[in-house]
């Protein structure tokens, strides 16, 4: 089977999409698939960060790129995981120091090694965003039930169809997905978040996730372990359950009003039932 490339990106910056890039890949790699994490946010470097191996890095992407450096030299295998590895980025170089050329014949080589390719990629429509989306076969599009997130979604999500390797060579177009994060039930009660039908209705993208506002994700970012990792909390089983529907195990209901699923999904005193139990992994 060919690898599959599997872009995470968004509008703007700050909605947990290095996080989802760790806890996405843990995830299919908890699976039994051989997964590559390649950050593509130069100049910064968080996602060696997220998954504790910061410490571990002698090589980079850019010496992969540039032929100062072999792969296998690069990347860095999880401790956790023996089928997760990370390709990190450098600190030191401009997001221009990417090239088109560079990065395809990285690419081509991680994907004779790996069944996924999840490529972490900086906010916005800038140079990394753009490479890290020209090899797309998939776009996870990450963003807050907010209203500048959704219309930055909106906005990344028209590039998306048009800027991409399948797009110039004819092929069918990438696939587009959504995932919600930071989700918050009470808060869109309150009309503090937009409500999930809103967010559908704005954008097309196939709702593939909703990860609740929970602690669990920063206790975890801040031990340099993936969300999805500890399958007892919620923000992990969501993760967990977000890669099931990926695979094809199921999808979230469609064009039901959330009104009606967050009352639904609530039992006496509050308690969630049914949807949201599981929604938020705890059913």
């Amino acid at each position: 089977m060919a690898a599959t490339v599997i872009t995470v990106t968004s509008g703007k910056g700050g909605v947990g999409k290095t996080t989802t890039t760790a806890a996405f890949g843990a995830a299919l790699a908890l699976l039994g698939k051989r997964v590559c994490l390649v950050d593509f946010d130069v100049g910064l470097r968080n996602l060696d960060l997220v998954l504790g191996v910061e410490k571990r890095v002698v090589y980079d992407f850019l010496h992969v790129a540039n032929g100062q450096a072999k792969l296998h030299q690069a990347l860095i295998r999880d401790k956790r995981i023996a089928n997760l590895f990370i390709l990190a980025t450098s600190q030191t170089h401009e997001k221009d120091a990417l090239t088109l050329e560079g990065v395809g014949r990285v690419m081509d080589e991680l994907k004779r090694e790996f069944d996924y390719i999840l490529c972490d990629s900086p906010a916005g429509i800038e140079h990394g965003a753009m490479m890290a989306l020209y090899h797309a076969d998939h776009a996870l599009v990450v963003c807050n039930p907010e209203v500048s997130s959704i219309r930055d979604a909106d906005r990344i999500l028209g590039f998306i169809s048009s800027k991409s390797k399948r797009a110039e060579e004819g092929l069918d177009p990438v696939q587009e997905h959504l995932l919600v994060t930071r989700f918050d039930p009470e808060r869109v009660r309150t009309g503090e978040m937009l409500p999930l039908s809103e967010i559908r209705d704005i954008l097309s993208a196939e709702l593939l996730g909703v990860i609740p506002d929970s602690k669990a994700v920063l206790k975890a970012s801040n031990a340099g372990v993936p969300a999805s990792l500890d399958g007892e909390t919620d923000a992990g089983r969501a993760y967990r359950e977000a890669v099931a529907r990926f695979l094809g195990e199921g999808r979230l209901p469609a064009g039901v009003p959330d009104a009606a699923v967050i009352n639904a999904a609530m039992g006496p005193g509050g308690e969630p039932r049914g949807f949201f139990r599981r929604l938020f992994g705890r059913g």
